[in-house]
């Protein structure tokens, strides 16, 4: 049934509502064992290349940092929702720190991100904060030279390995077309707190040491974090459907997995495996959203993803509308 109006929607959504309440306490606690470890890793892997200790020990050190920046972005994607606060100028302060922190401006992925919401499972909206996926029978009608390009944009080597730097490090320097004033202002904010950053690394005489480690941090987190959203949304029973019968309960449910991870990466990637309660209601802070997995039965339902079987994602890359499933190149062939 597609849901038209608030009457229509099932009952048991109203109990998610209490969840979306932010805890001032919490939201500072998890900024404290977060920004603090983080912090103090990056003084660890400076101290190890600066008294010329094994680049190894650098290198080990790269993958927590860069774990600890995985959760940094989850509370960064909180304050774009304005849901890690009850603040809104909280939410806005943080989300141009944690911006800073992930390369990432903060009103310009604000607004693409809150269009991925409101158009997720939505075939006739697709195109804005999301992973391109296209139909079968769009693949079908494309070009050679397009089919090899949506190819590669689709192979985990381009999507995952040249990803992040494309995104993170490229893409985000620059307001996209149409792009709003507030977002256009966010990058330029972003930019020049970033060179700044840059300068002072430039006159303490490390700047090239700066910049190998935030590219090797930034790209590793990317990785982890291209990786979450990707597996989020791109599984075989995903739900996706023309707009006129989208219906936005399940397109939750549904079009979005419960990434059941083990404890310390659940931790890591700030409970965001709860995909399918987050898109359900956004105003759930990171932080209560295994309490209303917990409280509300009616949202453990739909699709379940644990670390092995997310593996078989991978090579999901086309839509097809007549099975209702994704499915691989294989077996698919152009018009």
């Amino acid at each position: 049934m597609v849901i038209k109006s608030r009457s229509q929607r099932p009952e048991w959504l109203t109990r998610l509502r209490p969840f979306g309440e932010a805890q001032r306490g919490k939201a500072i606690w998890q900024l404290v064992n977060t920004l603090v470890p983080y912090a103090l890793l990056w003084v660890g892997m400076i101290a190890t290349v600066a008294s010329r200790m094994a680049w190894m020990w650098t290198a080990l050190l790269v993958v927590p940092t860069a774990g600890f920046l995985v959760r940094i972005f989850i509370i960064f994607h909180d304050c774009c929702h304005g849901s890690f606060f009850a603040s809104k100028h909280a939410n806005r302060f943080w989300g141009y720190v944690t911006g800073v922190l992930t390369l990432t401006p903060f009103e310009d992925w604000r607004h693409a991100h809150l269009t991925h919401h409101a158009t997720a499972g939505d075939l006739d909206r697709r195109g804005t904060g999301d992973v391109v996926t296209k139909t079968v029978a769009e693949y079908r009608a494309l070009s050679p030279l397009k089919r090899i390009g949506y190819r590669l944009y689709r192979n985990p080597l381009v999507m995952f390995g040249l990803g992040p730097v494309g995104i993170f490090v490229l893409s985000h320097r620059t307001a996209p077309p149409g792009a709003t004033p507030d977002a256009r202002r966010s990058v330029v904010v972003t930019n020049v707190v970033l060179v700044g950053i840059a300068a002072v690394a430039a006159l303490a005489g490390g700047l090239w040491i700066y910049l190998v480690l935030q590219l090797a941090v930034s790209w590793l987190a990317g990785v982890l974090g291209i990786w979450l959203f990707y597996v989020q949304h791109q599984f075989e029973t995903v739900y996706w459907a023309r707009h006129d019968t989208w219906d936005r309960v399940r397109a939750a449910l549904e079009g979005s997995s419960f990434y059941r991870l083990p404890r310390v990466l659940q931790w890591f990637s700030g409970n965001i495996g709860f995909h399918h309660i987050h898109h359900l209601r956004p105003s759930v802070p990171n932080y209560r959203l295994q309490a209303c997995y917990e409280a509300v039965p009616e949202v453990r339902r739909g699709a379940e993803l644990s670390l092995r079987s997310s593996l078989r994602c991978l090579g999901l890359a086309l839509w097809d509308e007549e099975r209702g499933r994704l499915v691989t190149f294989r077996g698919v062939r152009p018009a």
